[in-house]
């Protein structure tokens, strides 16, 4: 019986609010990533940084990310999510005051690994929790929030950053009890990680969760909160769907996901693919180093940091687009249409800055292809914004069997920090070689997208977590 379509009617407001709360942890996974934008300048001139370190200390947070979500699965599978939730938040709050109080680099690295394993929890666990709570019929918009999370929380992030770097004239300039303005930027992100421990206190434990530890009166009760299910036949055919889909279930382990070709099941496969062409593209670039290269390219700091924040302001109108249509056009055709969208921005920006003279801090574009970059980077915002940010979310959510879902969706997203890692460690020496060498390898990294999605990806729109084939 396909309980979807009794549970539509009923379902309630809740399921949106406990969505949001657990999507908070995309709002962290946000804004510690993209907090360092505002301070790489400030970082790199106080500890004497040449591009290698610098790219380092950018970048150590997505090996910690990585570490994160690799052990994320294992440890909600043994604790819950709900707990797992609230020691990421304890983790990011560590990370955020330890960062602001740094004496040296290597203290700086320590505090942004932490802060990065606080990062990979959050991202593996909240699109799982969503996924895991939401009626299917609602589930790809709910699952998108974690990427509207995730961009809000960049936006805030580079507002914050530009914010105090203005009110205090730079972010190298001495601002609040003799600090630098670059380690409040670090400082303020203890607030959005205290009102996250203190939001995941009043979400109910994921329903799968509790089937599988036998803590069934629980599931029911968390089905009939988050599905709009009375007691009856539909909440009953509800828990033997998820009982049947468990059925097989032992602690999720590596084996499991194994296959007979290139040794890993092919969904398994596809996830790592669709995590690393994700970050492939370049993404991050844009919001870790955006106010560097903008001010490299001839713009003053201000306006640097100002035409940050608009392009972060870009990304989250974007966002709330692709939420509106994941559910009525599906998965597949938004990752198509960004794919063909973001080759063609890229290709663009390539090609302005092989018209660029000088190199380094000397950098400049001519000032009709200063513009044309910059509607090109927006543009290449837009169309990763409507497809490959939420939409690799929503499907590494829900795309993987219960059975391996946890420790699936694990090796998926330590498989992207790691890719994160080696786009933002790289960018600082790529951008040495050249701006227009570093934006067209990232347009080949599209162009490859679209072919991986035509070919690989399949569509899961309207489909149970119950029906998911490996």
């Amino acid at each position: 019986m396909d309980t979807t379509m009794h549970a539509q009617p009923h379902a309630t407001s809740r399921v949106v609010l406990v969505s949001l709360a657990a999507a908070m942890g995309g709002f962290l996974f946000g804004f510690d990533s993209a907090v360092i934008n505002g301070a790489v300048d400030a970082v790199r001139g106080a500890f004497a940084l040449d591009a290698a370190r610098i790219g380092f200390a950018v970048s150590c947070a997505l090996l910690g990310a990585a570490l994160g979500a690799w052990y994320a699965g294992p440890v909600a599978d043994r604790w819950g999510r709900v707990r797992t939730m609230q020691i990421a938040a304890v983790l990011l709050a560590a990370s955020a005051l330890g960062s602001g109080l740094v004496v040296g680099l290597w203290d700086l690295i320590a505090w942004r690994f932490v802060g990065g394993v606080g990062i990979g929890v959050a991202s593996v666990i909240a699109p799982a929790y969503i996924a895991e709570v939401s009626p299917a019929h609602v589930r790809g918009r709910l699952g998108s929030l974690q990427q509207l999370a995730i961009v809000l929380g960049i936006f805030a992030a580079l507002l914050s950053d530009a914010w105090i770097a203005g009110v205090f004239g730079g972010a190298a300039r001495p601002a609040w009890l003799g600090l630098e303005a670059w380690r409040w930027m670090f400082l303020v992100a203890t607030v959005p990680a205290l009102i996250y421990g203190t939001l995941v206190l009043g979400v109910p434990e994921s329903p799968r969760h509790l089937v599988a530890k036998g803590r069934i009166d629980e599931a029911r009760a968390v089905l009939r909160q988050m599905l709009g299910l009375g007691d009856g036949p539909v909440l009953e055919q509800k828990l033997d769907d998820i009982r049947r889909s468990l059925a097989s279930e032992v602690r999720p382990r590596l084996r499991d996901l194994r296959g007979r070709r290139f040794g890993l099941l092919p969904v398994v496969w596809v996830g790592i693919a669709l995590s690393v062409f994700q970050q492939a593209v370049g993404i991050n670039v844009i919001f870790y180093y955006s106010s560097t290269l903008w001010h490299s390219v001839g713009f003053s700091e201000a306006d640097a940091f100002t035409i940050t924040v608009v392009t972060s302001i870009v990304n989250v109108l974007v966002t709330l687009l692709a939420i509106a249509l994941v559910d009525r056009i599906g998965r597949k055709p938004l990752l198509v249409i960004g794919s063909v969208g973001m080759t063609v921005t890229l290709g663009l920006m390539a090609l302005c800055f092989a018209q660029a003279t000088g190199s380094g801090a000397t950098l400049s574009l001519p000032q009709r292809w200063n513009m044309v970059a910059l509607v090109s980077a927006n543009a290449y915002v837009v169309f990763f914004g409507l497809s490959w940010g939420p939409m690799v979310w929503v499907l590494l959510g829900e795309m993987f069997p219960n059975r391996i879902r946890a420790i699936a969706l694990a090796v998926a997203a330590s498989a992207q920090w790691l890719a994160n890692f080696a786009i933002t460690v790289s960018f600082p020496s790529l951008a040495e070689i050249g701006l227009s060498f570093a934006y067209g390898l990232y347009a080949a990294f599209a162009l490859l997208s679209l072919a991986f999605v035509l070919k690989a990806v399949r569509e899961t729109r309207g489909v149970e977590l119950e029906d998911m084939r490996e």
